[in-house]
């Protein structure tokens, strides 16, 4: 790598190095001496501008030439993690970065931020790995990560993607990219398991005062008192508790807009879970099409550990294996009451998120009824999940306007029967038709990130057309928004689509 340190009016730190430098190494990433960018997202750019470097200035070719590994900015320091984790429910002590690399962390005008390149070439934790990435799954993490961004779902994010002018071998020759990710912070759950396994109770504790000084937001409820007041004057059986509660609840919060959305994350090992409860590492992730709870979306997943319908279940269990992980910093019993949290904090954030998307300003204990006849008609008659939902939305009186929503559904009068029984909860509303429908449209989406409409622009920037991914990228912005000349995007599947076969190299 070049010595040049260009742009010095952006200034990376490197607090993780400073305080955890044994949970990961120093390394020099690939160089990659004909980068081209791909894609670029300008909102995560202006998340990380600031007075002395404005937002496009990150989406610029010298920017790209420090993503690409040509040149070194001041303080970039690029650093490969290390972390362990439980994979499909078996412990693997082998993990980290593997082609990965932490540049720095950005302090801008909207907060503190990580710039993380994905795709930067071999590190000590690439085992057999060559270190790269592809376009394919660089285009369906970036898409992935700005299209969860703007349905309201908590996720790392992504600045762009650049191909690297190499060609890459998996079962095919690819093209080479890379991804640039930006993240509060990369803490993983899987971070606290290599600290345990190993028996270091330093490190355990200066893990959990690093994410409490540098990584959880001071803003949180649960947090306000505790950056009240002097640190020195808390125990760090009171910090790792704090923590433990903020993750709990954090990826409760997470999964309950998964499930309410109909998003399959697919691969939710422990070392894939964020500290923040950030949708994060994206792979064969997918939307429900037809609703189907027990739905895989992950080709490599034989046995459905982490099947959508698990997903609340394996959150949990996952929950239960961070909280073993601090039993080192905080007694058991404490940790199993802070546990004991997550399902009502879960099921009240996931009724909350139902209520809203079936237009109900009103609590009516019996809603959940309604809402499991509709959720098992949906299952019966194969109906698409997103478009069911749209189309109850944009129905002013549902029962003038039935046929829209039966013809959804192959039993048309188990449908029209369901209809009545919501038209009929619905006169306890006190708001408007219109409010009704303007409030549900504002939840219940009408653009989805669906696998087939990923592999088309994935297909095309291959051939060397971009123009439909910059396409699909601006329609997926505005995913509650009508668009009508983009109605083509909102469409049912076309059969080919069952076809596709998403697994954990994608």
């Amino acid at each position: 790598m070049s010595t040049q340190k260009n742009n010095p009016d952006i200034l990376f730190n490197n607090t993780y190095i400073k305080y955890l430098p044994e949970l990961g190494a120093v390394i020099n990433p690939a160089k990659f001496n004909k980068p081209s960018w791909l894609i670029t997202s300008i909102d995560t750019a202006e998340l990380l501008s600031s007075p002395s470097f404005p937002s496009l200035q990150w989406l610029s070719e010298s920017s790209l030439d420090w993503f690409a590994g040509k040149s070194l900015v001041s303080g970039a320091q690029p650093f490969a993690q290390k972390y362990t984790g439980h994979q499909f429910g078996h412990y693997n002590p082998q993990l980290g970065d593997g082609r990965g690399v932490l540049l720095g962390e950005v302090e801008s005008s909207h907060g503190r931020f990580d710039i993380h390149v994905k795709g930067a070439g071999q590190t000590p934790y690439s085992r057999f790995g060559d270190g790269r990435a592809v376009v394919r799954s660089s285009i369906r993490e970036f898409l992935a990560s700005e299209a969860l961004h703007h349905l309201g779902i908590p996720t790392s994010r992504a600045l762009g993607v650049f191909t690297t002018g190499e060609q890459v071998q998996r079962e095919t020759i690819e093209q080479g990219a890379a991804l640039i990710r930006v993240c509060p912070s990369h803490i993983r759950f899987g971070h606290f398991e290599n600290a345990f396994h190993h028996g270091d109770t330093d490190l355990q504790t200066r893990l959990v005062e690093y994410c409490i000084n540098h990584v959880l937001p001071k803003e949180h409820s649960d947090l306000v008192e505790l950056y009240k007041a002097d640190a020195s004057d808390v125990s760090i059986e009171e910090k790792t508790r704090l923590l433990f509660r903020f993750t709990i609840k954090r990826t409760a919060e997470m999964v309950a807009k998964w499930q309410a959305h109909g998003f399959c994350h697919g691969v939710m090992n422990t070392d894939n879970m964020s500290i923040l409860g950030l949708t994060f590492d994206y792979g064969p992730f997918g939307f429900l099409d037809q609703y189907n709870p027990q739905h895989i979306c992950n080709h490599s997943d034989h046995t459905g550990r982490y099947a959508f319908d698990e997903q609340p279940g394996v959150a949990l269990w996952n929950l239960n294996v961070l909280g073993h992980s601090l039993s080192g910093l905080l007694d058991g019993p404490i940790l199993r009451a802070e546990l004991e949290q997550y399902q009502p904090h879960l099921l009240a954030e996931y009724s909350n998120l139902m209520r809203q998307k079936m237009g109900f300003a009103k609590h009516k204990t019996d809603d959940r009824i309604l809402l499991g006849e509709l959720l098992s008609l949906m299952q019966e008659n194969k109906a698409d999940y997103s478009i069911v939902w749209r189309t109850l939305s944009e129905m002013d009186n549902v029962i003038v306007e039935s046929n829209k929503f039966t013809d959804l559904f192959i039993d048309r009068d188990a449908a029209l029967k369901w209809l009545k029984k919501y038209s009929n909860r619905l006169t306890i509303e006190t708001r408007s038709d219109e409010k009704r429908t303007q409030t549900m449209q504002a939840i219940n989406p009408k653009y989805i990130l669906r696998n087939y409409l990923a592999q088309q622009v994935i297909e095309a920037s291959e051939q060397g057309d971009n123009r439909p991914l910059e396409e699909l990228y601006s329609v997926l912005k505005r995913p509650y928004d009508s668009q009508p000349e983009y109605s083509r995007y909102a469409q049912h599947p076309p059969a080919w689509s069952e076809e596709l076969s998403i697994s954990c190299s994608s």
